[in-house]
């Protein structure tokens, strides 16, 4: 065995001497036994990296894009592994770095040189964006901002990824679980099944799908997005601030980007299976390799399954999701990748918003913690199915074009009864009445986009361009029926879950809504000076919103019809990054916010676009190569034709929340983030937010989102005889949050909630861990609802055991 100091090469510096003090750790090198014998003909690179992995007995992680259009000479005769790696991939400008016990990642020759690597840490810089299987908790680039694949430093924006690893060690394993735990977002439940995400104020409501925008419209009942199950994804990158360079017409919050799983070059497997808090069950199954001797042809398939019960009374889900995936090398230059995942949510006892936050007193409701507003036979069984495929080739002068379509087809199928409405009296239960009804509707997305991308040469310097056309469109189609359940009144203090079915008369109404989005965009990386880079881009786009609800008898036959259209709208985008030295970088962006709104005033007017600016400077930095990230940055938000809740209810509807529009609307903030391995084995995520929105007459709104946020997290694996075993924990605290409507005023003070994690390796293919969230039991609401005038209670302490198995 070989044993070197780790840093050796950066005690030195005056920013590491603290840490190589406190962490004087030997990193320990494995020295492979003997020689072995190959035989690897010529061929793609990919294929020859996978057979020198499978006759090898290691696993080496890369993306197509890392290999598409290199070839290798082979390997015959008799070599170590690393000087066989080094013989495949001879004069492609790749090499391999040791990631793990027989895990090596493949990375640019530029990226890091020749930076000494221990058996358990990450070479940030070596990395490509890709974190399955590096143990990490950060990436080495990201296109979720630009569609430039930049560093996280070489990008003016912020930016946090959600890893591989982190999802795992957490057992993040759905959308809204990893949302929670993602820096500057607040996660709030509006019922069982939907959720509101806010992001510097504001709620995000922008999800791609590998850069696919697609449209999330929470009051219809239909979000796929925030039911995703996370065993399909390698990682979810979040952009906070404006976005509307990628996804168009959008909010000042951010864009959530989950990016799949791809088919690896060498065979790999895992199994796990789960059990916890409320009879919970849960089965992940994930196969990947070659599917040719050759591995010009790849595939991976991921199985999941849960079931369970809740703290909520009466509450039950199933769920299961299946995901399938191939990707092909057509030719040496061109690489073609076609999937799918099918998700069904089956849950039961579910509610249509939560329980009244307001007595008919104005006083704040304080009912136990287990209460459900849904009925015991209350279910809104969700099936969403995602195709897509993408194509790309390379062109002369490292030049590349793609084309990538997503089509998302989602139905949902309901039967509901929640005892949500109304402001019951607080000693005798009257006044509180029910939403919900039976009905049927469907959803389907269609979004496409084709780039391209390369280097130019001017004025003696390289740059980037990426030339792009996007179109999508959205279809949301309702068909309630008209029953008798609707405002039935019930008493909250003798609500048992059980009340009797809708009676159908009929159907009630037809509800169809259409968004479309076309548009062209630019986007360049000008280099003037090695320590200098400009980004510059331009979207322009044409949308078009159309929502028509024909009511059908016994009503008086009628329609309503609500439409908005801009062409030629066009959203500028620039930042600057500049590096001050080999660690540091500071940087400024700009981009403007356009933002079609579906809301309406209470005498029923739509309300106007938003429309503003979205300004953003900031500090980033890297150190130990890349292992550690920084950020910290301010920003300030302006915009007008707010939409902001009145606490009323449109004229002549019963629970649709009224909004009026606030002009000179101000945003400001802070984001500050520290990630990834300070220390050999030591992973750390912690960051602070800070955003207050003011009107034109610098009075606070959308309260209902916290000012502050806090979030740690943190996992080490400890050393010598107990070296197996990994340790973690953290915190979620938030500032105080309140609710004010026209029934009172809801608040909820500062909370923090503390979470721990163990994981035991028992052999170097079987663990198994334990997860505890909310240790310390701690009893908040997580969310007051502008829509509703509901609330919603966080989870109780809760309890997850799991084990894993991989090969």
């Amino acid at each position: 065995m070989q044993v070197r100091p780790l840093f050796s090469g950066l005690c030195g510096q005056p920013t590491a001497r603290a840490l190589c003090f406190a962490g004087a750790v030997l990193a320990v090198t494995p020295a492979w036994a003997k020689p072995i014998d190959y035989d690897i003909p010529a061929g793609t690179l990919a294929a020859a990296l996978s057979q020198l992995a499978a006759a090898s007995g290691v696993m080496i992680t890369f993306s197509s894009e890392q290999t598409a259009g290199l070839s290798s000479p082979g390997l015959h005769g008799s070599y170590e592994v690393e000087q066989g790696f080094a013989h495949v991939l001879q004069g492609s400008g790749l090499r391999i770095v040791q990631a793990g016990e027989k895990r090596f990642v493949l990375a640019s020759m530029e990226a890091g040189g020749a930076l000494q690597l221990g058996a358990t840490t990450i070479d940030a810089a070596g990395l490509g964006a890709i974190t399955e299987g590096t143990g990490a908790y950060t990436t080495g680039a990201t296109n979720a901002a630009t569609k430039l694949a930049l560093s996280l430093r070489e990008t003016p924006q912020t930016v946090s990824v959600m890893t591989r690893q982190r999802m795992e060690d957490q057992q993040l394993t759905t959308l809204s679980d990893v949302l929670k735990q993602t820096p500057g977002l607040s996660v709030q439940n509006i019922d069982s099944e939907r959720v509101n995400i806010y992001s510097r104020g504001y709620a995000l409501d922008s999800y791609q799908f590998d850069g696919i925008p697609t449209t999330l419209i929470v009051q219809t009942s239909a979000s796929p997005q925030s039911l995703i199950d996370t065993s399909v994804y390698d990682r979810v990158e979040v952009v906070r601030g404006a976005t509307g360079l990628m996804t168009g017409a959008g909010d000042p919050s951010g864009s959530v980007n989950l990016v799949r799983k791809r088919p690896t070059a060498g065979f790999q497997g895992s199994v796990s299976a789960g059990a916890g808090s409320w009879d919970t069950y849960r089965t992940e199954v994930d196969v990947s390799g070659p599917l040719t001797t050759d591995a010009r042809l790849r595939g991976r398939a991921v199985m999941a399954y849960q079931q369970g019960n809740s703290f909520i009374d009466h509450y039950q889900q199933e769920k299961q999701t299946y995901y399938g995936i191939l990707e092909a090398d057509l030719t040496d230059s061109t690489l073609l990748t076609v999937g799918f995942d099918y998700q069904k949510n089956d849950p039961r006892g579910v509610s249509f918003a939560s329980f009244p936050l307001f007595y008919s007193d104005g006083g704040q409701t304080d009912f136990p913690r287990s209460i459900n507003a849904g009925a015991r036979w209350s279910y809104r069984q969700q099936n969403t199915l995602n195709t897509f495929a993408t194509l790309e080739h390379g062109l002369a002068n490292d030049w590349k074009l793609k084309v990538a379509v997503n089509n998302m087809y989602s139905t949902r199928d309901y039967s509901l009864a929640s005892l949500s409405g109304g402001a019951p009296d607080r000693e005798t239960g009257e006044g509180a009445y029910l939403y919900g009804g039976d009905g049927y509707g469907s959803q389907r997305q269609l979004g496409l986009d084709a780039m391209a991308q390369g280097p130019l040469q001017f004025l003696g310097r390289e740059h980037e361009l990426v030339l792009g056309l996007s179109a999508s469109q959205f279809k949301d189609y309702s068909d309630p029926d008209d029953d008798d359940l609707e405002m039935r009144p019930a008493n909250i203090h003798s609500w048992d879950n059980d009340t009797e079915r809708p009676t159908s008369v009929g159907k009630l109404m037809n509800d169809d809504t259409t968004i479309r989005q076309d548009a062209a965009y630019m986007v360049a990386r000008f280099k003037p000076a090695d320590d200098l880079s400009l980004i510059v881009g331009a979207r322009v786009g044409d949308y078009s919103y159309k929502k028509k609800a024909i009511y059908n008898p016994p009503y008086t036959r009628s329609s309503s019809t609500a439409e908005s259209r801009e062409s030629g709208f066009i959203t500028p985008y620039a930042g600057v990054v500049y590096d001050l030295n080999d660690i540091h970088s500071v940087y400024a962006s700009y981009t403007t916010i356009y933002k079609p709104q579906a809301l309406r005033e209470q005498n029923g007017r739509n309300l106007e676009p938003r429309e503003g600016d979205n300004y953003e400077v900031g500090l980033k930095s890297e150190f130990f190569d890349g292992r550690v990230n920084t950020a910290i940055a301010l920003y300030e938000i302006k915009q007008d034709n707010l939409g902001v809740p009145t606490g009323e209810t449109v004229e002549g509807t019963v629970r649709e929340s009224a909004y009026r529009a606030v002009a000179g609307a101000k945003t400001r903030g802070i984001d500050m983030e520290i990630f990834g391995e300070v220390l050999p084995d030591w992973n750390v995520s912690a960051s602070y937010s800070h955003s207050v929105t003011k009107d034109a007459d610098h009075e606070r709104i959308r309260t209902e989102a916290p000012a502050n946020l806090i979030k740690l997290w943190t996992t080490y694996r400890l050393q010598g005889g107990l070296n197996p075993l990994t340790i973690g924990g953290g915190l979620n605290w938030q500032s105080g949050m309140s609710l004010t409507t026209s029934q009172g005023k809801a608040t909820q003070e500062q909370y923090a909630v503390f979470n721990v994690m163990a994981r035991y390796d028992i052999t170097r293919q079987l663990s198994a861990s334990v997860n505890v969230n909310n240790v310390f039991d701690k009893q908040y609401f997580s969310a007051l609802d502008p829509t509703f005038f509901t609330g919603y209670y966080g989870e109780p302490r809760n309890v997850m055991f799991s084990t894993r198995y991989a090969f």
